[in-house]
């Protein structure tokens, strides 16, 4: 059972909280039918990301098997069959698919979403879904092309969220989504580098398309773009009109200070292979992450 737990990485599902950020920036916190529809899904999302996982180890076992710390994932250490990760990987995807298709019901008061917000989450899960398979399969051999889809697939899980509640998402919420993954999916490619670094041997077939001066860089630019979006979003006119109020800007302290101390983990600490985990376990970026919603929800529900 733990094998099992650990091949669907359920400490990864923090990354589908993404799908409540429609709901948050929309203003709609507080209103039970959308909260709902956007718990379903998360969950439909936690299923088909799980799934993913199930196949990305299936086609990396073999490299895996010689990676230090990968050898120890459940297929890679021969815990959990070839033939049991594909049944678990359908199952998963199943469940997904029956989580959105059983709220699938005709518009009122009491359905989570209509006929048509289900469809289309169900479409974007669909997509996600098919998405990853090729990237698993082949997209993520390619520098560059590889980051952008795990950004990417940030986006989708958005989008869902915002079709969940009959949300239109803005242009802001869209390129800060996109390039917040983006900055953190190149700091966690520098781990890579550093490890090909010191072992001689590349643990991504991309790794050798990237080295510290171009990831370095990479860090800077979509850090520095990501911070400049953002604040551009806090002053917008359009945005101070939907909150009624124009002191957003300040929260603009603890994404510059979040930033920061992200790329200190990434080039200081040289831990940053794994952005769920530095959430989990480093505590300033929690407290930074806590500061920031407290302001922020301070500054439009209040």
């Amino acid at each position: 059972m733990n094998a099992l737990f650990r091949l669907i990485r359920p400490k990864q599902w923090i990354k589908n909280f993404f799908v409540f950020l429609p709901l948050f920036f929309g203003g709609n916190l507080l209103d039970g039918r959308s909260l709902l529809a956007s718990v379903i899904t998360f969950i439909a999302f936690c299923f088909a990301a799980s799934s993913i996982y199930c196949f990305n180890d299936l086609v990396d076992v073999e490299a895996d098997r010689r990676h230090p710390v990968k050898c120890k994932r459940p297929i890679a250490a021969g815990l959990i069959s070839k033939r049991q990760a594909y049944t678990l990987m359908v199952l998963l995807f199943i469940l997904s698919m029956a989580t959105i298709s059983l709220f699938l019901l005709p518009g009122g008061a009491s359905a989570p979403f209509s006929y048509r917000e289900g469809l289309g989450v169900g479409a974007v899960i669909l997509f996600y879904w098919l998405l990853n398979l090729a990237y698993c399969a082949e997209l993520k051999d390619h520098a560059i092309i590889d980051v952008c889809i795990v950004a990417f697939g940030f986006v989708l899980r958005i989008l869902a969220g915002g079709l969940a509640t009959d949300t239109v998402l803005s242009q802001w919420i869209v390129l800060m989504t996109f390039l917040l993954t983006l900055f953190l999916s190149f700091a966690k490619r520098r781990d890579d580098v550093l490890r090909m670094q010191q072992t001689g041997e590349a643990p991504r077939r991309n790794t050798s398309r990237y080295n510290l001066t171009f990831i370095n860089q990479a860090i800077t630019i979509t850090g520095s773009v990501t911070l400049v979006c953002y604040i551009m979003y806090s002053v917008s006119p359009e945005v101070s009109a939907h909150f009624h109020t124009r002191h957003l800007y300040l929260t603009s302290i603890f994404v510059l200070v979040g930033l920061l101390r992200y790329i200190q983990i990434a080039v200081v600490d040289e831990k940053s292979g794994d952005p769920t985990k530095v959430i989990l376990r480093d505590r300033p970026t929690q407290l930074i992450v806590l500061g920031w919603l407290l302001s922020f929800l301070v500054i439009i529900y209040l």
